[in-house]
């Protein structure tokens, strides 16, 4: 039998490792962070995460409410372990944008209606799941967006359409609840669009510059990312007067970190199938409704085992073919810059001459 003395150094030591463990739990907290992954088009965008890039005409703009839900956007595995920490989130945003010509300026706010996630310790790790509430703990807004994309090469009614888009997102939110990094962040995307006869498509590539490092918390960000996506659909008019077009196909999109290229534990993919209704109108206030519904490809990094969302928006391009300040829809002669005119039949046309003048009689 062990003598007092020994005893008493196997217990000192007992306590001094317990210790060490509880110090390196303490250290490995997760501290939270934002989870989303779907990164949204400005409003007026078309698609769900791609840009339809069809901004025209004069001064114009939209305005759009989206929402959605995702389930189980944040779990952990390590062997048969499984810890969903955001079990469940949905949100609602609204979007302002201003248009004019090529070029779109917008704002998003968004608003966690839901997080919830449960409580552990996996992986090393241990998380404390999140706990919103619209109705009774709310995180008003979170992170917020502003943006700014201009189409720089085609139509947009084209084939081919070339476009550039950047956005920073301002802190906003607790990132106990997995709805911000509590860090500025930015990102810079080349866009592709385009409509030949019924299919239209777009995509994207960038870079997310995310100053958080979470590594090698799982699940957590990895420092900044690159970011890549496409969608193609099929455009099929509807209505009397064909004033309006069912479009329906997929988005396929995700990211991965940069600093662990493609890696399983680094990497989302996620897909989508939506279908959307717009108006097709070249000037004029139209509405777009759409819907979408989706799952994660790759289930890491923050992409959701399934995901709903929905979204309604107005939107006005106001068309002015000739930039003689006079919308298309009250333009008569929209292809040939002109005049205002009282006459509707002459409104935007070019000037008449004055009627010439007899000479008089020698």
């Amino acid at each position: 039998m062990p003598s007092f003395e020994a005893r008493c150094t196997l217990a000192a030591l007992c306590a001094l490792a317990a210790g060490a463990t509880a110090s390196r739990a303490e250290a490995q907290q997760a501290q939270g962070f934002a989870v989303e992954r779907l990164y949204p088009s400005a409003p007026g965008g078309g698609w769900f995460v791609m840009d339809d890039l069809a901004m025209r005409g004069g001064l114009g703009g939209a305005a759009s409410l989206s929402g959605g839900y995702a389930s189980s956007p944040l779990r952990i595995t390590s062997g048969a372990q499984r810890l969903s920490v955001v079990s469940g989130e949905a949100f609602a945003t609204v979007s302002l944008a201003a248009t004019y010509d090529r070029f779109r300026l917008y704002l998003d706010l968004t608003s966690p209606l839901l997080i919830q996630g449960d409580t552990g310790t996996i992986g090393g790790t241990s998380y404390a799941g999140p706990s919103v509430d619209a109705g009774k703990v709310p995180d008003l807004i979170s992170d917020v967006r502003v943006g700014f994309d201009a189409r720089i090469v085609g139509d947009p009614k084209g084939r081919f359409r070339l476009g550039a888009g950047a956005q920073l997102i301002i802190p906003n939110g607790n990132q106990a609840d997995y709805d911000t990094d509590g860090t500025f962040r930015a990102m810079g995307r080349v866009l592709v669009a385009g409509d030949v006869g019924w299919l239209t498509y777009a995509g994207h590539v960038g870079v997310h510059v995310r100053p958080l490092d979470a590594s090698p918390t799982p699940g957590g960000p990895d420092g900044s990312e690159l970011l890549f996506g496409v969608a193609a659909g099929a455009r099929l008019p509807i209505g009397r007067r064909r004033s309006h077009a069912l479009v329906v196909g997929p988005e396929v999109y995700g990211e991965t970190a940069l600093r662990s290229f493609f890696a399983s534990s680094a990497t989302g993919l996620e897909g989508l199938l939506s279908a959307r209704i717009e108006g097709t109108e070249d000037d004029g206030p139209q509405l777009r409704f759409k819907v979408g519904g989706g799952a994660g490809l790759i289930p890491e990094f923050g992409a959701p085992e399934w995901r709903v969302v929905f979204g309604i928006e107005v939107f006005d391009h106001n068309s002015d073919r000739d930039k003689d300040g006079i919308p298309d829809s009250k333009d008569a002669c929209p292809d040939t810059p002109g005049v205002k005119s009282r006459d509707p039949l002459r409104n935007g046309c070019p000037a008449e001459p004055p009627p010439e003048t007899p000479s008089p009689p020698k």
